[in-house]
């Protein structure tokens, strides 16, 4: 079954939710900041996903109210900490299939190629 990991009250996580239940795909939400996830999970998503940059939201506010030397972090240990205290900065959704596979993001367009519809 897919995970879902996102924030309860994010409007793009509530659209990717919606869309799930439309189109009856069974998955599960995981709220990451009531359940963090593990470094060591983050640094696969990163690898995954093409690096940590892809699995941060540089237009939001919080990311924008950084101070500077925070934006630049040097080592897979840096980013870890700086998404533990600042989980909101995860791109949302981060979708999870049973395979394994990563993806952020969502789309109409997106979700229909991910899960075949």
């Amino acid at each position: 079954m897919p995970m879902l990991y996102g924030l309860p009250n994010c409007d793009t996580c509530k659209k990717a939710r919606n869309w799930l239940v439309r189109f009856d795909v069974a998955h599960e939400f995981v709220d990451y900041r009531a359940n963090p996830v593990p470094p060591a999970t983050l640094k696969s998503w990163a690898q995954q996903l093409g690096g940590w940059e892809k699995l941060i939201n540089k237009a939001g506010t919080i990311w924008r109210n950084l101070l500077p030397q925070r934006k630049n972090p040097a080592s897979d240990p840096e980013w870890t900490l700086l998404l533990k205290e600042y989980p909101a900065l995860i791109r949302r959704p981060v979708v999870v299939q049973p395979d394994g596979a990563v993806s952020v993001g969502f789309t109409d367009n997106g979700f229909k190629k991910l899960f075949g519809h």
